[in-house]
């Protein structure tokens, strides 16, 4: 049987040398990280300019777990398709990108992917309510989007709170991302997160040639996390 941790860590390579993606993302695999994480900014929904699909593409040859597409771009449809054949194993689209987040879950869904929807520290997860029964995954900021190394928003833990019990018992699994730490992650498994998202907080200090403070960095994560959950049982 494989062994599923209750709080899965996704690095994001945000944080990453972008001069060395497949040896990074190597790295942090071997170290125990269980996604790769992908932020994908427009420069337009958000104030600033990251990767595409052919990034995507290139770097999917060396993830062995998940790859975690997570898309900061308006409008977002027009590029589902093409982060599908990337290689995307889930691909996450904002509530806030479109008129239509119905039709963006359907039209991930038709390409064999997990959908995840995200949501804005502005947007109230109630919003998210008649969209859940398409979704495999929430993906709640802590921050604002756009860049790495921002301080955790503190209110955001009671939207996680209220969002786990809005999905109830459906298999959704909530992700968080911004600001996570090891003093952070805690409060948010404690409200109900499942999966995490951590740049600067998985690879400082380290890499790829000291990969073992990656290892360092995400068992320290996964261990904060899990004393919250443990507490609370």
């Amino acid at each position: 049987m494989t062994f599923e941790p209750s709080v899965k860590i996704a690095p994001s390579i945000l944080s990453a040398d972008f001069a060395d993606f497949g040896a990074e993302i190597r790295a942090i695999e071997q170290q125990g990280c269980d996604w790769v994480h992908v932020d994908v900014m427009d420069g337009h929904f958000v104030p600033n300019l990251t990767f595409g699909p052919q990034l995507c593409k290139a770097i999917r040859p060396h993830i062995t777990t998940v790859m975690d597409v997570h898309l900061m771009i308006a409008p977002a449809d027009p590029y589902i398709e093409s982060f599908a054949e990337a290689g995307a194993d889930i691909i996450t689209a904002h509530l806030e990108a479109g008129p239509h987040p119905h039709r963006t879950l359907q039209a991930i869904r038709a390409t064999g992917k997990k959908a995840g929807l995200a949501l804005n520290p502005g947007t109230p997860v109630e919003a998210a309510a008649p969209l859940l029964d398409l979704c495999d995954l929430i993906l709640v900021m802590t921050v604002n989007p756009g860049f790495g190394g921002q301080k955790f928003i503190e209110t955001q833990v009671d939207q996680i709170r209220r969002l786990k019990a809005l999905v109830g018992d459906r298999p959704i699994l909530i992700e968080v991302d911004g600001g996570i730490d090891p003093a952070t992650a805690p409060l948010v498994s404690d409200a109900g997160a499942s999966v995490l998202v951590a740049g600067s907080a998985v690879f400082r200090g380290g890499s790829v040639q000291v990969p073992s403070v990656y290892g360092d960095n995400i068992r320290t994560l996964r261990e904060a996390a899990a004393e919250a959950s443990r507490k609370a049982a």
